[in-house]
């Protein structure tokens, strides 16, 4: 897989949404079969994946039942949780401690290891010395907005790779500047991102949108800046991405990325029930058998008109879904199923960020 590559997959079964990806990948080809794998989810909070916040169990099973039909047998789980929660709590109530007594996977608990400092830059940066073992990382991440770096993927979920000292300074340097200097000091073999229901606003979960999709790349940069735009941020926005790729840690360039869709027939119509949060946001959508990866795209995108104080001028609606397919409509119409309407942005699905700069040109003209 080139650095450049990256693969998109439709649908709501992660498991085996993963196991077709990494089979176009041949990902064995890169790894020996006496490697020491380590598979890194995100799991700061004890709270179940379906509230936005946490990495699909599933997801990570597929990843494993993949290495091990394989031959790869040398695998674990390592994460430390945020400050103040309880890593083994996290595993428990997330349903890894299931995946590890089903496969053999043992579960490391990165709060219990010694550290090692790694030099980038005119950084020192303490690193979990268990992470630096591994010999292939397998990073995997959520995709949900941050409080503070506005968005987190594949670079700021390295931080659970690091003692709590060292999450505490992170904070107080501010974040984006060591978010993208540990993405330099430890290098990911692959990034496979849980887009399957990501928080609105918050890291700590609670107010899950729907984007039945997973990502799967190997540059944290490039990753992180795809992520940024399905979230409806631009690159500049996320400010620890200049950083990063100025010091060498991935590039930013999606003009030159080649996005491989895979399944687009399995953008699912299903509903869940939303938070009050998507709830209020989905007040200013007419839909009719709209797929969640546009729906989810939509809710994101009226989430940054919120911030920036343009969600009131909606007045009428937007509409969105397969039922207006074919239909002349005199409105607003995100996606290309609402191609007949008199202001429409095509896309099967648009991107957050394409769907918000429609939005803010439209109702300002």
């Amino acid at each position: 897989m080139d650095m450049n590559q990256l693969y998109v997959s439709y649908g709501d079964k992660p498991f085996e949404m993963v196991n077709e990806v990494l089979e176009k990948i041949n990902i064995e080809g890169e790894i020996k079969k006496d490697y020491l794998i380590g598979i890194k989810p995100n799991l700061v909070v004890a709270k179940p994946a379906d509230q936005g916040a946490t990495t699909s169990p599933e997801l990570v099973e597929g990843i494993i039942c993949y290495l091990k039909k394989k031959g790869f047998d040398r695998i674990a789980i390592l994460e430390s949780s945020w400050v103040g929660e309880n890593t083994k709590r996290a595993f428990k109530i997330c349903g890894y401690e299931q995946i590890s007594r089903k496969y053999n996977v043992p579960l490391w608990d990165l709060k219990e290891d010694p550290w090692e400092v790694r030099r980038v830059g005119d950084e020192d940066i303490k690193i979990c010395k268990r992470a630096l073992e591994v010999d292939y990382l397998i990073n995997v991440p959520v995709l949900k907005a941050h409080c503070q770096t506005l968005i987190t993927c594949a670079l700021k979920n390295l931080k659970g790779c690091i003692p709590d000292s060292e999450k505490r300074r992170f904070h107080s340097m501010g974040l984006n500047k060591p978010i993208a200097y540990l993405g330099k000091a430890l290098r990911c073999g692959m990034i496979i991102v849980d887009a399957i229901r990501g928080d609105l606003t918050f890291e700590e979960g609670g107010n899950p949108v729907r984007m039945d999709r997973i990502i799967v790349g190997k540059d944290p940069v490039l990753v992180d800046t795809y992520g940024a735009s399905l979230l409806g941020y631009s690159r500049d926005e996320i400010k620890y991405l200049d950083v990063a790729e100025k010091i060498g840690a991935g590039s930013s360039d999606l003009k030159r990325a080649r996005i491989i869709e895979l399944n687009q027939n399995l953008k699912n119509a299903g509903k869940f029930t939303p938070s009050p949060e998507v709830k209020k946001l989905s007040e200013k959508i007419i839909e009719k058998n709209a797929c969640s990866a546009c729906y989810g795209s939509l809710i994101h995108a009226l989430q940054r008109l919120k911030e920036r104080g343009m969600l009131g001028m909606i007045k009428d609606g937007i509409y969105i879904g397969q039922g207006f397919r074919g239909k002349s409509l005199d409105g607003i119409g995100v996606g290309s199923c609402t191609a007949g309407c008199t202001e429409n942005i095509k896309g099967c699905p648009p991107s957050a960020r394409d769907i918000l700069n429609f939005l803010e040109k439209t109702l300002t003209a």
